[in-house]
């Protein structure tokens, strides 16, 4: 029977990639290979938007696993989300890193301009997380095992 073999990777569409990529990179993602253009009859034929142009990049954990890719088009021009949406919104709403210190990391990235969207939980004796409002509104969820 087919179908999915592996969870490979999660798009991003951004309008400022470089704030984006070293978002990530300061969480400590990696960027892998380098940055490209891509165009022409295949990203038309998979995206359903003729003549687009996109530049993206992947990062990964350190750890490998799933990566992420993100990417700003040159054209069209990019149709804004909203920077504000709440986690009940349909859609996409986070994705989930987890990190060894969080209150560590929540602070350096407050220093940074990026605050919570609420506060740091506790789920029972195993976790505490935190939603952090990334560049663009991406919310980024992050987790530390306690347990």
């Amino acid at each position: 029977m087919a179908g999915v073999r592996r969870f490979d990777h999660v798009g991003i569409t951004v309008a400022d990639l470089d704030t984006a990529i070293a978002f990530f990179v300061g969480l400590g993602l990696e960027v892998q290979g380098t940055r490209m253009l891509i165009e022409g009859d295949f990203l038309d034929t998979v995206i359903g938007i003729p003549e687009a142009r996109t530049e993206i990049v992947m990062l990964k954990a350190p750890d490998g696993g799933t990566a992420l890719e993100l990417s700003s088009f040159v054209r069209p021009d990019h149709e804004p989300g909203s920077p504000a949406a709440m986690a009940n919104e349909l859609g996409l709403r986070n994705v989930a890193f987890e990190v060894d210190d969080l209150q560590a990391t929540t602070d350096r990235l407050a220093a940074d301009g990026y605050g919570l969207v609420g506060g740091i939980g506790q789920f029972e004796h195993l976790w505490r997380m935190a939603y952090v409002r990334g560049p663009e509104g991406i919310i980024v969820s992050l987790a530390e095992r306690i347990g």
